[in-house]
């Protein structure tokens, strides 16, 4: 089994602040990257693919969620911090849960809905960097 190559450039990647009754979806990596942290759904853009579209399916094949975009929340540079890591450029979108429950896929191991004004109480999770301030904006795209 060969070792996975990573890319000599950055990759483009989105995400998905999703809002249901005022609580944010927040998902914990199963792997590697960010492998333990809870984070935002989502994944690599495709060659050819719209951000909407990518969004969309990376959402679907990690949650089985149904969702509206509304607006892109910010962005997120990740940087390689060791030989071999990745280097990403995250868009982060605000979107409103529309249907079904999440069934996670080998991604993912937990989901929890949480108000965005609990974050900062949740000292025993671990959170990506940048997740609070998404979070934030996409609640006020959401106008919530």
């Amino acid at each position: 089994m060969s070792a996975v190559v990573q890319p000599t450039h950055p990759q483009i990647a989105v995400s998905a602040a999703i809002f249901r009754d005022g609580k944010v979806l927040l998902t914990r990596r199963a792997r590697s990257p960010a492998k333990g942290f809870y984070s935002l759904p989502g994944g690599r853009v495709e060659f050819g693919e719209s951000l909407h579209q990518a969004l969309k399916r990376e959402v679907d094949e990690e949650t089985g969620l149904e969702i509206e975009i509304v607006g892109l929340a910010g962005w997120r540079e990740v940087l390689p911090a060791a030989p071999g890591a990745g280097h990403y450029l995250i868009m982060s979108f605000a979107a409103r849960w529309v249907a079904k429950e999440p069934a996670l896929n080998d991604e993912l191991d937990d989901c929890r809905w949480i108000a965005p004004d609990a974050l900062a109480s949740l000292g025993d999770l671990k959170l990506t960097g940048g997740l609070e301030e998404i979070i934030q904006s996409a609640h006020r795209l959401l106008g919530a």
